[in-house]
């Protein structure tokens, strides 16, 4: 536990002055979080600990055992609280290729450039049109054998494109957006029920069919034992999502992709995309592996 003592806290200032006399002109710290323990071992009150968070660019782990750990160390929840919010980077903009996670970027889906060290912004393409196949099959067998239900995706090839069969993405939520860089009310994360993607778990990642003109993904079945909608089970790729920092996730599929076209969906008209509900009208965030 932390204890708090006047001289100690004076103690503890003398040395935030010194320390900071000694950072280079126009240089800021850049707090960690043992750095905040640190400070609170010192003497601090947890008020003037969260005012030094929210002066200066952090980098904290926030993972949910690290967490736990500080709290166990006696770390106040407002402290805590100040370590969870959007980092103060010293940005003044935000980027939409920077390879640095920790740095801000515009909400959305990014595939990382190995080769170049950069970041890829993949813009969403919408999907509003769904067409059935396997008629003739559910009409000959009376229900018995399943007519699909596919989303359409215009053009046959997506922009981003890598050679690497396991390639690294990068979610950017609105949650990761700075106060002071927020832009407008507007999000790519809004779907048409009001209700916000926070996290990759509400996307699913699929292998697209190819045609001359389109791409297609199956997004519901139906049957004589009734029918389902969203993307299949069995069609969905596995992939895991490690979190960085609040609202910024990296995404690696589980497995190699063979050569193809694939994407994220995510539903707009509410629901899970992987659940139930919403896939005929969803944001395809795609791209290609290979040439």
């Amino acid at each position: 536990m932390f204890k708090s003592g006047l001289g100690r806290a004076a103690a503890a200032a003398a040395l935030l002055m010194v320390a900071g006399a000694s950072l280079p002109a126009g240089a800021q710290e850049t707090l960690t979080n043992d750095a905040v323990v640190k400070l609170l071992e010192a003497g601090l009150p947890a008020e003037a600990v969260v005012a030094k968070i929210k002066a200066s660019r952090g980098t904290f782990d926030t993972s949910s055992e690290t967490l736990i750990a500080l709290k166990n160390k006696g770390v106040p929840g407002s402290v805590l609280a100040a370590m969870l919010e959007p980092a103060n980077t010293g940005a003044t903009e935000l980027s939409t290729d920077s390879p640095d996670p920790m740095v801000p970027h515009y909400p959305g889906v990014y595939m990382f450039g190995a080769s170049d060290n950069r970041m890829y912004r993949i813009v969403a393409t919408a999907s509003n049109q769904a067409k059935t196949g396997g008629i003739l099959g559910y009409a000959l067998t009376g229900g018995i054998a399943s007519a699909s239900i596919k989303a359409t995706i215009p053009n046959p090839n997506a922009k981003v494109r890598t050679g690497v069969g396991q390639p690294v993405f990068y979610m950017f939520f609105d949650e990761s957006v700075p106060r002071n860089l927020a832009v407008g009310n507007t999000s790519v994360w809004v779907t048409g029920a009001g209700s916000v993607t926070s996290a990759p778990s509400e996307l699913s990642l699929v292998k697209f069919g190819q045609k001359k003109t389109a791409r297609e993904a199956r997004v519901g079945s139906i049957n004589i034992a009734g029918s389902k909608q969203g993307v299949m089970d069995k069609d969905r790729i596995g992939f895991e999502a490690l979190q960085i920092r609040p609202g910024v996730f990296k995404v690696t599929p589980t497995q190699p992709l063979v050569p193809g076209e694939y994407g994220f969906i995510q539903a707009l008209t509410g629901g899970n995309v992987s659940g139930g509900g919403g896939a005929l009208t969803a944001r395809v965030y795609d791209f290609g592996i290979g040439g």
